[in-house]
């Protein structure tokens, strides 16, 4: 879990009304690496170039990560293969929003009471009575990285601490492409798993890896 202190200055910006944060996972797909959800607060006004992270180049989403994580107030929840595994993807993406959202509340601290923050979730479903460590108000919206700011904002932060995480793993794995695939199951990925046989980063529970192991 990783979190972004607010400056005093966002923290007087907040008013003593409901404070509402957007959240937004990535890696719910790939056969290897952790699924990384953010939690974010945004400041006033927000950073230029907030939308879905899979709609802006790689150039754009990096340049709208540096000011969220400088500007605003932030949580980054990974739960990695081995829980993913236990838990099946489902589960343990709704771990992460809910690691995500304690690790904003842990940012703001005493300037917010945790009862005060409401979450609006990219997706259809939220955490809420899904998840055993989720205990704030949620509202899902599908689509909702396009639609509501602190969702697209979650979804940069997401996708760029990941993708960092599966190029450095990239770097330990040589042979499977992460630092372009990022952990999916690309052509590349999946020549590379029937060559070299799946690492301790491979999702045991995801089909292609297990019926790899099946007939190995």
């Amino acid at each position: 879990m990783l979190s972004g202190t607010p400056s005093r200055e966002f923290c007087a910006t907040l008013g003593p009304g409901p404070l509402v944060a957007g959240v937004d996972e990535a890696g719910r797909g790939p056969l290897a690496g952790p699924v990384v959800a953010a939690a974010v607060l945004l400041c006033k006004p927000r950073p230029k170039g907030v939308g879905d992270s899979k709609k802006l180049t790689a150039k754009a989403r990096a340049e709208a990560e540096e000011a969220i994580r400088r500007r605003c107030a932030y949580g980054i929840g990974v739960v990695d293969v081995d829980a993913i595994d236990r838990l099946n993807i489902f589960g343990a993406t709704m771990l992460a929003m809910s690691l995500a959202v304690r690790g904003l509340c842990e940012a703001l601290g005493e300037a917010v009471g945790e009862n005060r923050l409401e979450a609006l979730i990219d997706g259809n479903l939220t955490p809420q009575g899904r998840c055993a460590e989720w205990r704030w108000p949620a509202r899902a919206i599908v689509g909702g990285d396009g639609k509501e700011p602190a969702i697209g904002a979650a979804s940069i932060l997401a996708k760029e601490y990941r993708d960092r995480l599966m190029v450095e793993a990239a770097a330990r794995h040589p042979n499977y492409g992460w630092e372009r695939n990022k952990g999916y199951g690309t052509q590349d990925h999946l020549e590379a798993l029937r060559q070299h046989g799946p690492t301790p980063l491979h999702r045991r529970s995801f089909a292609p890896v297990a019926q790899l192991e099946m007939f190995a």
